[in-house]
């Protein structure tokens, strides 16, 4: 197999781009030597093609439509799939929807972005995997945000995705589709991706539970990358338990993503989940409060939620933890220019790295995303022109800086975790809003409907904080969120405060409004 070569006006582009001055004898001479020095990426391509290279399996799916059966936009593909011989039955007869910047094999995966539309996986991600081997029916893709870039849920090329409790209303994101699919009931567990609170931010205005792991405890093998330091995959769910479990599936090292520990071990998240509150320490974060943002009624469900904390016998104190504010620009910063240098330049996954790539994926994407790149959401191109401004005219430096400022994020919420066992705060500053005419809004009013939540969610991404969200209540019949976050690598005491929150609530309660959304058969 032979790959492209260049021509010498291909070299004297690339020469400028590094500030040399070739006369065009030089860049056709460079031109013969590059084709020499090609000749290895000729015998890689061979050794791939003959060795590695996968083919994807035959499976069915049925795209979905527009005839009634999707109501809440929520679904991109519909399927029916389950292992020939699962490894265990932890998850039998359990009806999963997986985040559609997931890797399902032989499925279509557009990734919520006209870059990716087209483009069929031919390997499972970890995650689904694992799923299927533990007995679950893989039952279709949920839409999420273009190239999973919102909190809001208005910019899925396929359509915007709305809130169960009110379509009206905007679902979250980037996950939306995954929440609203739960919430709906038209899937027992959804999958769940998370750079700056995606799980968290859908989970909390659907009125769901949503866990973000500690940073690297699911692999990412399989996802669609945003930025190597940031990205999370978690479960979605109807109750804290069935989090739990799905966690205890997913969770483990699977030899194949840089960004988890060689000493990683996991743990069965079901033991000790309903151990209470009974002397657990919990503190709330003064710094979570009060957001120029925030709806007052919100704060105050919130904290409702933590007084029934306290009478059920748990030490509640507040904590002020400043970093917490400043973390969030510490996140945008690496957000920005990590996401267009590695999801938008590095095609995807970069490079640097040790792990599986998606070769296939990436020179699909690379293609498509120049082909269509006008109608790319406005949070990606925002993200796109300030951040090849941060790596190129800022010579990286910014997102140098803001990575050297994570170890003191992150020092300061564990020296809070010292003093209690878990940290609670509002997930989100306001309920649901209701969904924009995109065609009738400025870009100013688009990015901040579009990125306005995150000021809670986004510092535990920088920092791999494991972070719960879970019910705490309503306002104006619209669900809110209440955050619990934990020690690295504690999910467990961060799901087992969750899940006697639900106790002391007596259960979490489904929409008032509830929309059919009928699985497949």
């Amino acid at each position: 197999m032979v790959v492209q070569r260049p021509d010498a006006d291909a070299i004297a582009s690339a020469a400028a781009h590094y500030g040399l001055n070739f006369s065009a004898s030089e860049s056709t001479e460079f031109a013969g030597l590059v084709d020499g020095a090609l000749g290895s990426y000729d015998v890689v391509d061979t050794l791939y093609a003959d060795l590695v290279a996968p083919v994807a399996p035959n499976r069915e799916y049925s795209p979905a439509t527009d005839d009634g059966s999707n109501p809440l936009g929520a679904w991109y593909v519909q399927t029916s799939i389950v292992a020939d011989a699962p490894a265990d039955s932890r998850l039998s007869g359990r009806r999963v929807a997986i985040k559609d910047n997931v890797a399902v094999a032989g499925v279509p995966m557009m990734n919520g972005s006209r870059s990716l539309e087209g483009f069929v996986p031919s390997r499972d991600a970890t995650v689904v995997s694992r799923l299927l081997a533990a007995g679950a029916e893989i039952v279709g893709k949920a839409v999420c945000e273009d190239l999973c870039f919102s909190g809001s849920s208005f910019t899925p090329a396929s359509g915007p995705v709305r809130n169960p409790w009110d379509p009206s209303r905007e679902a979250g994101g980037s996950s939306g589709g995954s929440a609203a699919l739960v919430a709906s009931g038209a899937v027992d567990l959804a999958i769940g991706g998370d750079q700056g609170g995606s799980i968290r931010i859908p989970a909390s205005f659907c009125g769901v539970v949503g866990h973000k792991p500690t940073f690297g405890l699911v692999p990412y093998t399989g996802a669609f990358p945003i930025e190597r330091t940031i990205d999370h995959l978690g479960p979605i769910a109807r109750t804290v338990a069935d989090a739990a479990l799905m966690l205890s599936v997913l969770a483990g090292r699977d030899g194949q993503d840089p960004r988890q520990p060689d000493s990683l071990v996991a743990a069965d998240y079901l033991t000790g989940l309903d151990a209470g509150v009974v002397g657990l320490r919990i503190g709330v974060v003064a710094e979570g409060f009060g957001h120029d943002a925030s709806q007052p009624e919100v704060d105050e469900a919130v904290r409702v939620a933590v007084r029934r904390f306290a009478e059920a016998g748990a030490t509640v104190e507040d904590v002020s933890i400043p970093w917490h504010r400043d973390a969030m620009h510490v996140w945008n910063v690496i957000a920005t220019d990590g996401a267009a240098y590695q999801m938008l330049d590095g095609n995807g996954y970069g490079l640097n790295a040790a792990g599986l790539y998606d070769p296939e994926q990436m020179a699909f994407y690379a293609e498509h995303r120049v082909a269509n790149a006008d109608q790319l959401s406005e949070t990606v191109k925002l993200t796109a022109l300030c951040g090849y401004h941060g790596y190129t005219a800022l010579a990286g430096t910014g997102y140098a800086k803001a990575q050297n400022l994570v170890p003191l994020i992150r020092a300061a919420y564990d020296e809070a975790l010292s003093r209690y066992d878990v940290l609670v705060m509002p997930t989100l500053p306001y309920v649901a809003s209701a969904l924009p005419d995109v065609s009738a809004i400025d870009r100013v009013t688009y990015l901040t409907k579009a990125l306005g939540m995150v000021s809670n969610t986004a510092p535990l991404d920088v920092t791999g904080h494991p972070a719960l969200t879970v019910p705490a209540g309503t306002v104006d019949g619209l669900p809110t969120g209440m955050m619990i976050v934990g020690k690295h690598f504690d999910d467990a005491t961060v799901l087992r405060a969750g899940r006697a929150f639900e106790d002391i609530s007596g259960g979490f309660p489904a929409p008032a409004r509830h929309v059919d959304v009928v699985a497949p058969a």
